[in-house]
């Protein structure tokens, strides 16, 4: 634990020339980011099961670049919302995450484009599909377990939709 502690002290001394402004700030962390607004959501599939979760919201680029690093369990019924301010081609990896995550790309109506499975710390880009406004994260495996697909859609108020 000294020793990694003493490489990270090292990364971070270098970090202005060397690393991105987020990731250092994450690194000195080296546990979950607190303090997050919490917000509740519903995806409602096809078939017009729905699904409501707790989720922390990852708003400011800081935020998001921490995301779920160093979380080690989370309740299936938690997430995290990511919510930028325009749709663009996303891609999410899993550096530092320490649990398996669905990684789920929202369009800007709340549909749901592709759902991505991410790997503990697993370096590989994981894409949307198409223009993205937002990702939700959850427990990996969990969108299967509940039947949730793209084509899908999430309620709230950051897709134009009240919640149920």
């Amino acid at each position: 634990m000294l020793l990694r502690r003493l490489a990270l002290a090292l990364l971070l001394s270098l970090s202005p020339v060397f690393l991105p402004v987020a990731i250092p700030d994450a690194a000195a962390q080296m546990g979950p980011q607190t303090g997050l607004n919490r917000d509740n959501l519903v995806i409602e599939t096809k078939g017009g099961q729905r699904h409501s979760f707790n989720v922390d919201l990852a708003l400011t680029p800081q935020q998001q670049a921490i995301g779920l690093m160093f979380v080690e369990k989370m309740a299936d019924e938690k997430g995290m919302l990511f919510l930028n301010d325009q749709e663009s081609k996303l891609s999410f990896w899993m550096k530092n995450t320490l649990i398996p995550l669905d990684i789920i790309f929202i369009d800007a109506k709340g549909y749901i484009l592709n759902i991505q499975h991410g790997k503990p710390l697993d370096l590989t880009p994981l894409p949307s599909a198409g223009p993205a406004l937002a990702v939700l994260e959850l427990n990996g495996g969990l969108s299967a377990k509940l039947g949730i697909k793209p084509g899908d859609r999430l309620l709230h108020p950051a897709f134009g939709v009240r919640r149920p």
